[in-house]
C-alpha cells in the first residue's frame, strides 16, 4: 500500500477525532497565521489538507472565498459539517493531491496549509504547486511540525511520529523549509517557532494506536538517552510517559 492511501485509510476512519481535537482547534498558531495574513475581504484562498477544516473555518470571515481542498473524502464530510455549522457558506470542499492540485495557474491570493506536510512524501512537489497556483505577490502560509537541526534529536521524533501513525512522511527541519521555499522562488517575510506540548495518552489514541505498540512505544521513549528526553520535555510518572513537547513553524512566504 503506498503512502497516499496509507493517509486516506488512517485519516479516513480517524476523521471526527480532527474536528475535535484540542491541538487542530485551539492552537494558538491558528491566531498567528490569520495574524500574519494581509486581507482585504477580497482575496481568493486555497487550504491545502484541511483536515477538521479549522483553517478554512478560521479564514473563511475575512476573505471572499475558500476552496477547502483534502485528499480524504471522510475528511472533506466532517470539514464541511463543521465550517457550515459555523455558518460559513463562502467554502467549497474539493477532493485533490496537495503533490497535485487540480487548478490553473495564478487561481489564488492566499494558499494556507497547516499541521499536514509532514505527510507529504513529495514536499518539493507540494511547494511548486502551491507556487504555480498563486499569483504574483501572493502569500503562502504555512504551519507545521518541525524538527530540531540537531540530527539525533531529528531522527528521535521522526521516528516515534511514524510509530504513532503509520501515514506520516517526515516533520522537516525548519532550516529545510526556509532552504526549500527560497529555492522554489519564494520570499519569507515572517516566521515564528512554537513548542507543542503533548497529552501523550491523547497523541497516542487520537490515531488509535494498539495497546501493545503503545506499551512498546513507551519503553523507547523511557530508553532514550538524558539528552532527548530534556530537549522534548518528556515527563514520566509511575514508569508512564504522560507528556512531550515538539515544535513547529509558522512563517508566511510571498510569491516573487
Amino acid at each position: 500500500m503506498d503512502l497516499k492511501k496509507d493517509i486516506q485509510q488512517q485519516f479516513g476512519k480517524n476523521a471526527d477525532s480532527y474536528v475535535s481535537s484540542p491541538i487542530h482547534k485551539d492552537g494558538k498558531d491558528l491566531q498567528k497565521l490569520l495574524y500574519m495574513a494581509v486581507l482585504t475581504g477580497n482575496e481568493k484562498l486555497l487550504d491545502v489538507a484541511t483536515g477538521g477544516g479549522h483553517t478554512a473555518n478560521a479564514f473563511a470571515p475575512f476573505v471572499k472565498n475558500v476552496t477547502a481542498l483534502d485528499l480524504t473524502q471522510e475528511m472533506l464530510a466532517v470539514a464541511e459539517k463543521f465550517i457550515k455549522g459555523n455558518g460559513n457558506h463562502n467554502v467549497e470542499f474539493v477532493k485533490g493531491d496537495a503533490e497535485k492540485l487540480p487548478f490553473s495557474n495564478e487561481t489564488f491570493d492566499i494558499v494556507t496549509c497547516r499541521i499536514a506536510p509532514h505527510h507529504f512524501p513529495h514536499v518539493h512537489l507540494f511547494i511548486s504547486e502551491v507556487f504555480r497556483v498563486l499569483k504574483k505577490e501572493g502569500q503562502f502560509l504555512l504551519d507545521d511540525n518541525v524538527v530540531p537541526e540537531d540530527d539525533g534529536f531529528d531522527q528521535f521524533y521522526n521516528k516515534i511520529e511514524k510509530w504513532r501513525d503509520y501515514s506520516h512522511f517526515r516533520a522537516w527541519k525548519k532550516s529545510e523549509w526556509i532552504r526549500m521555499l527560497e529555492l522554489a522562488g519564494f520570499e519569507i517575510e515572517e516566521w515564528h517557532r512554537y513548542e507543542k506540548p503533548f497529552n501523550y495518552d491523547s497523541w497516542c489514541n487520537q490515531m488509535k494506536l494498539p495497546n501493545e505498540e503503545k506499551e512498546k512505544l513507551t519503553l523507547y521513549f523511557l530508553e532514550a538517552s538524558e539528552k532527548i528526553k530534556h530537549k522534548f520535555r518528556v515527563k514520566i510518572e509511575s514508569n508512564q510517559v504522560t507528556s512531550f513537547s515538539g515544535e513547529a513553524i509558522v512563517l508566511k512566504a510571498i510569491k516573487k
